[in-house]
């Protein structure tokens, strides 16, 4: 059924009304391009909220309000039908009432209301749409916002780590960072760790080797430095380091900008074992006596195992004094070792293509 056609005085005051914030928004936008035009997204919201809620003018109200708004703005792609059911969802995201029939930002006190808001149109449209459309709740959502705005990321980046759980896994490696790092760079030591790593970007057989695990990151060594999270400097692979007359190799090393401080990087295709920490911590010192700056902070020690039992990492890491983390790493994508062979290559299969593609020529 075609909906009816709004010709009330009110709903022809709002439009105006509508369209002079817009102009004025358009001049502010000149200045401050981003968060003016989603504080008139919020508002906007908002009042659409309330008029679909108080108001008698049928369902066709969202369509006929963009095809109004369109027609007096016809170069601006805002007011598309798409995008103001956007501008709904997402001023209903962060005001719905949760199950104890609280509104979800109006819960926080005055202030923190206010810097909630305020972050929120600091972040790129599309990004606070992707945040909406795939996050369950108004704290993980914050997370997002706040590590966007902390590390400027795309949004591609903010899709995979919304899609890889970040907000569940940052900051969660068992460590012993409070006992032996200064508060401030404990506190952001901790934000570098995860816990599980996700390495789904690899593709691994069946009963795979530390090695063949450790050439696929550095292989991949975009996506994994994506996965470690911003700061990280890769450094080397099997970095040597000569201690006493002796060759001792380091699976990885990485360099990070913000701790201004060595990360050392060991991998174990295994559960972990208390003798672990203690090699990682030998490789913290022995960087820190061969490498670090005066300039630089202590070393940190990663380790990323196959699982851990968490009590038996706490008590191997009680006693030791050097930074040290503990973590997993989740990897679903295994191929049977048997299967290996018989699987053709990205050559092989592009050999064959060229191949058919003469044949179909040489056919006409």
């Amino acid at each position: 059924m075609k909906p009816t056609k709004i010709i009330s005085s009110e709903y022809k005051e709002w439009i105006n009304e509508i369209k002079q914030k817009f102009q004025r928004s358009q001049i502010k936008a000149s200045i401050q391009v981003n968060s003016t035009l989603l504080e008139f997204y919020w508002n906007l919201g908002n009042e659409i909220v309330e008029k679909q809620k108080n108001s008698t003018w049928g369902s066709g109200f969202l369509q006929q309000l963009s095809n109004d708004l369109s027609a007096e703005f016809s170069d601006v792609k805002g007011f598309s039908y798409r995008n103001l059911k956007y501008v709904r969802q997402w001023f209903l995201f962060y005001t719905t009432m949760d199950t104890k029939g609280k509104q979800l930002v109006a819960q926080y006190d005055d202030k923190k209301r206010k810097q909630v808001v305020s972050q929120i149109l600091m972040i790129p449209w599309g990004h606070n749409i992707a945040i909406i459309q795939k996050c369950k709740s108004v704290d993980e959502a914050i997370y997002y916002v706040q590590n966007t705005i902390e590390n400027g990321i795309s949004r591609n980046v903010l899709i995979h780590q919304i899609e890889t759980n970040l907000y569940a896994r940052d900051g969660k490696a068992i460590t012993n960072f409070e006992a032996t790092l200064p508060p401030i760079q404990s506190d952001l030591a901790k934000e570098i760790t995860k816990d599980p790593y996700n390495f789904d970007f690899l593709s691994l057989t069946k009963g795979y080797l530390e090695k063949e695990l450790e050439n696929a990151l550095t292989d991949n060594i975009t996506k994994f430095l994506l996965e470690l999270g911003s700061g990280f400097a890769f450094v080397g692979r099997q970095y040597k380091l000569l201690v006493g007359g002796g060759e001792f190799r380091i699976d990885l090393l990485f360099y990070h900008i913000k701790l201004k401080c060595y990360v050392v990087v060991e991998l174990k295709v295994e559960e972990f074992k208390p003798e672990f920490a203690g090699k990682l911590s030998f490789y913290t010192s022995a960087v820190d006596g061969e490498l670090k700056d005066k300039n630089d902070n202590p070393t940190i020690g990663i380790l990323i195992c196959k699982s851990k039992n968490d009590i038996v990492v706490e008590y191997a890491l009680k006693d030791i004094n050097k930074p040290l983390g503990i973590s997993e790493y989740e990897l679903t994508e295994i191929l049977p070792k048997e299967y290996k062979s018989s699987l053709p290559s990205i050559e092989q299969i592009e050999a064959q293509l060229e191949d058919e593609n003469a044949e179909a020529v040489g056919d006409e």
